[in-house]
């Protein structure tokens, strides 16, 4: 009596799991560009999910490591975990078919529960999964099975010759049947059985991760590209702001080496969201809808928005709460855009302070994301926007295109809402947005804040003159002062560069006389309310990180 199976040698058995592993993201990432949901893949979805599932401490730790790189980080951890999934699952399919498909089975619905509980998810969205999973199983199954051999197992009939030839007719040990555990078969499988093709499994395999990778990156680009975007960022042209800005003062921007230029360009200016693959949406179909408590509800496209007679340019700093002191999630730029409040005095929007009921706007992007902000803080006379436009550009794809949220003085979490396409005018009882559940607070207005930009912590620096400068900020207040202080010293008082706003950062230099020995540079800046940037250090969870900016230099 013998049991005839059909396994794969270990190596051969992970390769196809890998192969398989590609295939899958590949046909799931064509089948969503085909459906016109790039967005609804799993790779993406599992992506989002994790986001959403990872603790406050482990996303800021992200952020401090990679910064801006973050979600690069993300994608190549979520590779390597694939990887080796993948590798594990084939090898473990090579020996049972079974493991394979229960595993794939595993990993499906792990896709399928992330798809779906994204917002506003559908049935329909589970497709890209579904056709991947598909996809997936029937390339393993075709590797496996190319890269097999037959194998006999059995038992030797009582008195037969152990070494007595097979019924193939082999008569020795030099026919080169005999075969080590390791290469894939029992060392005594029988010599007849065929044995592993290299050439046809490596064809095979190579065939199948090249039209893989082509597909799969084809159809990633074709979805980053907007294809079926019609009305696009190079398709509009912004017209001239009623309210235009001041021209910038002369002296605002100190132009040392060194020193951030007084308006950070759009490609180097920051960007932290949630938003694994960034929404691009056509203009010519988007729309605003603005609803809620006590209004009157209202739909606004974006030929409206562009065609207002209102549009004012304003230069405003933004900053993100989690930005480290002296970290570089902070930037300014010119705005142009629709005065915020006078969108909401249309329907009817009140605030608080006049009797209003409603004291949040829930702002809800593309994606789904939801920002509250308060309503009080949009409606006292700041230059809150709904932004167009960006340092005399449209809004480019990755910072909120079409239309995004800009409210100078509140930390973006609680104000830069992108991607926008909906705003309920509701309370702070009744909605929690996103980050609130999630450990930040529910407002989050910005902190005093400096920064040295010239010299870096570890500088090698010679004796003489050294110009010590950076940036402050105190969103609608402005900054009066800013100090430096050099190894705990006396704190002198800086040069100010000329103010463009109160509602974007200011450049400061001072002339330090640099003697040798190893120093600690501190600063710390005053606002026009008489606030001190104080010596308390605390970290950006759950309102902004506080404490005093320093380095250390040497001087030879």
């Amino acid at each position: 009596m013998f049991d005839t199976t059909r396994t794969t040698a270990r190596v051969p058995a992970a390769v196809s799991g890998l192969v398989a592993a590609g295939a899958a993201v590949a046909v799931a990432e064509v089948v969503a560009v085909i459906m016109g949901r790039s967005d609804v893949t799993p790779l993406l979805a599992v992506g989002d999910a994790t986001v959403d599932l990872t603790p406050l401490p482990v996303k800021q730790f992200a952020v401090d490591t990679f910064g801006t790189a973050d979600k690069i980080a993300l994608f190549v951890g979520m590779g390597a975990i694939m990887v080796v999934a993948a590798a594990l699952l084939g090898a473990a399919a090579g020996r049972r078919r079974r493991i394979g498909a229960a595993g794939l089975a595993a990993f499906a619905v792990v896709g399928l529960a992330a798809v779906l509980t994204r917002p506003g998810a559908g049935v329909l969205d589970t497709v890209p999964t579904l056709v991947g999973t598909a996809a997936c199983y029937l390339v393993l199954i075709l590797l496996l099975n190319a890269g097999a051999r037959q194998e006999t197992v059995g038992l030797t009939p009582l008195g037969a010759d152990p070494a007595a030839s097979t019924e193939s007719g082999g008569t020795g040990e030099g026919d080169g049947a005999e075969q080590s555990v390791g290469s894939g078969g029992p060392a005594d499988a029988p010599r007849g059985a065929p044995g592993f093709d290299r050439r046809r499994f490596v064809l095979l395999a190579g065939s199948a991760a090249a039209l893989s990778a082509g597909a799969g990156t084809t159809a990633r680009l074709f979805a980053a590209s907007g294809p079926g975007t019609r009305t696009g960022v190079g398709d509009i042209s912004l017209p001239r702001p009623s309210d235009p800005a001041a021209p910038l003062p002369d002296g605002a921007d100190l132009e040392l080496d060194g020193l951030s230029s007084f308006f950070t360009p759009n490609d180097d200016f920051y960007r932290i969201d949630t938003a694994l693959s960034v929404p691009r949406l056509d203009a010519s179909t988007w729309s605003l809808r603005i609803h809620g408590n006590g209004v009157e509800e209202r739909t606004y496209t974006y030929e409206d928005l562009l065609n207002r007679p209102d549009l004012v340019e304003r230069d405003i700093t933004i900053a993100c709460v989690s930005n480290p002191i002296g970290g570089d999630l902070i930037g300014n730029a010119r705005w142009i855009g629709v005065p915020l409040a006078t969108l909401l005095e249309e329907v009817g929007v009140v605030p608080p302070s006049r009797g209003g009921r409603a004291d949040q706007l829930v702002s809800r992007s593309s994606d789904g994301m939801t920002i509250g902000t308060p309503v009080e803080d949009v409606m006292d006379g700041r230059d809150a926007m709904l932004a167009l436009g960006m340092n005399g550009e449209p809004l480019p794809y990755d910072h909120g295109f079409p239309v995004r949220m800009v409210v100078p003085g509140l930390y973006g979490y609680v104000s830069a809402c992108k991607w926008l396409v909906d705003i309920d005018v509701t309370t702070f009882d009744a909605f929690d947005a996103y980050w609130v559940p999630r450990g930040w607070s529910a407002r989050g207005p910005i902190k005093t804040q400096s920064r040295i930009e010239t010299p870096r912590s570890g500088d090698a620096l010679t004796t003489g003159t050294v110009a010590v400068a950076g940036v402050a900020w105190a969103q609608t207040t402005g900054i009066e002062r800013v100090e430096v202080s050099i190894d705990g010293g006396e704190w002198r008082e800086a040069e100010l560069a000329a103010e463009d706003t109160a509602d974007t950062w200011r450049q400061w230099v001072y002339e330090w006389d640099a003697e040798p020995g190893d120093h600690e540079i501190s600063v710390r800046a005053t606002d026009r309310d008489g606030e001190t940037q104080t010596d308390e250090q605390a970290p950006v969870a759950p309102d902004g990180a506080t404490g005093r900016h320093t380095v250390q230099v040497t001087v030879a």
